[in-house]
C-alpha cells in the first residue's frame, strides 16, 4: 500500500499556520506523508526566523510555497493586511494551488495524494478538490463558539444587523443589543460577536464581512471539519453546529498536549512555524520567579495597540508591583515602534521583562505564571485554559470579542479590559487576577478545565483521542487501508 498523503494548506496568518502545523504533525505521527503549504511570503520569513534549515524537514515532511498575489510590504517581519489577505487568497491562489498538487501527484518523488486539509476559510480548495476527485477536509482553527457565531453572518446581514450604518452605532448602545436565536450563547450580545459585524459598507473590514459570509455559505462543501477543542469544554455549541452540517465535526484537542501524549512526536519538535524569532531567555528570567507570581501579557501576532493604550498598559502594570513578562512584537504599535517612557522601564526593572516573540506554550506551562492578560485569539485562550492559566481578556478583534464573552460567562476563567484602557482599571484588574478572590475563582476553574482537557487526550478513552482516530480511520485514510496505532 501506498503511503497517504496529506496536503496542508493554512490560511497566511499567524495563529493558523500554527494549529495547522500542529494538525499535520499528528497526522505525521500516524504514518501520513505531509506536505505543507505556505505562501511565498511567510515561507521567507519562516527561513528568516528560524535559520536556512529551518523547513528541511523529514523526507516524509516537507514544505511547498505559492504566491497570494499581493506586493511585498516594506516590512518584511509585519504581519499582512487581513482584509488584503483574504482578497488576494480568494483571488490568487486557486491556479497555483492547483499547478503545486497536480505537480505533486505527477512526481515520483512523492506518494499519490490522498487528501486535503484546507483551512475552512480558504474555500478555494474545494475546486481543486473536485476537479482532482480528492476529498476534502476543513480545519476550523477558531473555536466552536466562534463557528457558531460565524454561521448567523448570513442572518444577521439578511436581517440588518450589519453592516452598520454609520459610526455612531459604535457608540450609541446598538452594540448591546441581545442576539437572543442562538441556541448555546444565550445572553450575547451584538458586541460579543466576531468583530467584523461592526463593519461599515465603506470600509476595509467590509471586505472581510463579506469573505466570511461567502466562506459560510461554502463550508458545508467539506467532507468533515476539524476543531481544536474538547467536548465537554464545548458541548452545547458542539451540538448545535452538529445540526448545521452534514458533514461530521471532530474535536481532537487540544492539539499541543495530544501530540506530548505520542511517543513517536520527538522527531517533529525541531520543525516549528513561528514568524518572529523566539526569545527563550524569558523561561531562564521565570526560573528565577515564584509559584504563580508572574503576569504574562501578549496581545498575539495581529493586535496593535496607539502609544496610548501602550502607556496606559505599561503603568497599570508598573503599578501593581508585582511581576510581569510582556511580550512587544516589532510591530505592535500602531505605524511605529514601542518605545516606552525612560520612567517606566526604572521602575519595573527588578519586576518586569519585555522580551521578543516567546516560545509561548512553555511560558504558559511555566509554575511562576499566575494569570495571563491576553488578547482572546483562541491559540491563546485554548493553550491557556488547557494549563490552567486565568485570564484578564482585552479582545481586539475577530473571534476574540467572543471568546472573552466565553471565558467570563461560561467557563469561568476570566474578566474583561474595556477597550478604553486606563491604567487605574489595569492595575486593579491585574491585582484581583493574581490575589483577590475573584482571581482565586477564576484559578479553581482554571485548573478543572485543565484536568479535563487532560482527561481528552488521554487513551484509551479520552474524547479527543478517541476521535482523532475516527478522523483518520473514517475521512482521512483511503478505503481498505491501514496506519500505525495511536501510542
Amino acid at each position: 500500500m501506498n503511503q497517504p498523503h496529506a496536503v496542508c494548506i493554512p490560511f497566511p496568518a499567524q495563529g493558523h499556520i500554527n494549529p495547522m502545523l500542529k494538525l499535520a504533525k499528528l497526522l505525521h505521527v500516524r504514518g501520513f506523508h505531509i506536505t505543507f503549504v505556505n505562501t511565498e511570503f511567510n515561507h521567507r520569513r519562516l527561513l528568516k526566523s528560524r535559520g536556512p534549515n529551518a523547513l528541511d524537514g523529514l523526507s516524509s515532511f516537507s514544505f511547498e510555497s505559492i504566491p497570494d498575489g499581493l506586493p511585498h510590504p516594506s516590512r518584511e517581519d509585519a504581519t499582512q493586511d487581513i482584509p488584503s489577505l483574504c482578497e488576494a487568497c480568494k483571488k490568487s491562489c486557486l491556479v497555483p494551488f492547483k499547478d503545486l498538487v497536480t505537480r505533486l501527484n505527477d512526481s515520483s518523488n512523492f506518494p499519490s495524494i490522498t487528501c486535503i486539509v484546507s483551512d475552512a476559510g480558504m474555500s478555494f480548495t474545494h475546486q481543486v478538490s473536485e476537479e482532482l476527485g480528492i476529498p476534502n477536509v476543513g480545519f476550523w482553527t477558531c473555536s466552536g463558539g466562534a463557528l457558531l457565531a460565524y454561521i448567523q453572518y448570513p442572518k444577521l446581514v439578511l436581517e440588518g444587523y450589519t453592516p452598520l450604518k454609520d459610526e455612531s452605532y459604535l457608540t450609541n448602545g446598538y452594540l448591546d443589543t441581545i442576539i437572543d436565536w442562538i441556541p448555546g450563547m444565550e445572553g450575547i450580545r451584538l458586541k460579543n460577536l466576531p468583530s467584523f459585524i461592526r463593519a461599515k459598507v465603506d470600509e476595509p473590514n467590509y471586505i472581510v464581512l463579506k469573505f466570511i459570509v461567502e466562506e459560510m455559505d461554502k463550508i458545508h462543501k467539506f467532507s468533515a471539519l476539524i476543531l481544536n477543542t474538547f467536548d465537554t469544554l464545548e458541548s452545547d455549541v458542539m451540538k448545535q453546529i452538529a445540526t448545521k452540517f452534514p458533514a461530521v465535526s471532530y474535536t481532537i484537542g487540544p492539539f499541543h498536549s495530544l501530540l506530548d501524549n505520542l511517543t513517536q512526536y520527538n522527531d517533529l519538535k525541531s520543525i516549528r512555524s513561528n514568524l518572529w524569532k523566539e526569545d527563550t531567555h524569558c523561561l531562564e528570567w521565570l526560573d528565577t520567579k515564584q509559584l504563580n507570581s508572574v503576569v504574562y501579557v501578549n496581545f498575539g501576532s495581529i493586535t496593535v495597540l496607539s502609544n496610548d493604550q501602550l502607556v496606559e498598559f505599561a503603568w497599570g502594570l508598573a503599578n501593581t508591583k508585582m511581576n510581569f513578562l510582556w511580550i512587544v512584537r516589532s510591530d505592535l504599535v500602531m505605524g511605529d515602534s514601542a518605545i516606552f517612557p525612560h520612567e517606566f522601564l526604572a521602575e519595573i526593572k527588578e519586576r518586569g521583562l519585555l522580551g521578543g516573540w516567546c516560545p509561548q506554550e512553555q511560558v504558559l506551562s511555566h509554575p511562576s505564571i499566575g494569570g495571563f492578560l491576553t488578547h482572546c485569539g483562541w491559540n491563546s485562550t485554548f493553550e491557556s485554559i488547557s494549563y490552567g492559566v486565568p485570564m484578564l481578556c482585552w479582545p481586539f478583534f475577530a473571534d476574540q470579542q467572543t471568546n472573552s464573552w466565553f471565558n467570563c460567562n461560561r467557563w469561568g476563567v476570566g474578566m474583561e479590559i474595556d477597550s478604553n484602557v486606563k491604567r487605574e482599571v489595569i492595575e486593579e484588574l491585574v491585582r484581583e487576577l493574581m490575589i483577590g478572590e475573584k482571581g482565586k475563582e477564576m484559578k479553581e476553574n482554571a485548573l478543572k478545565w485543565k484536568k479535563l482537557a487532560e482527561e481528552a487526550v488521554t487513551s484509551p478513552n479520552g474524547s479527543s483521542y478517541m476521535n482523532f482516530d475516527k478522523l483518520v480511520r473514517e475521512v482521512l485514510l483511503p478505503k481498505g487501508s491501514s496506519l500505525l496505532p495511536v501510542d
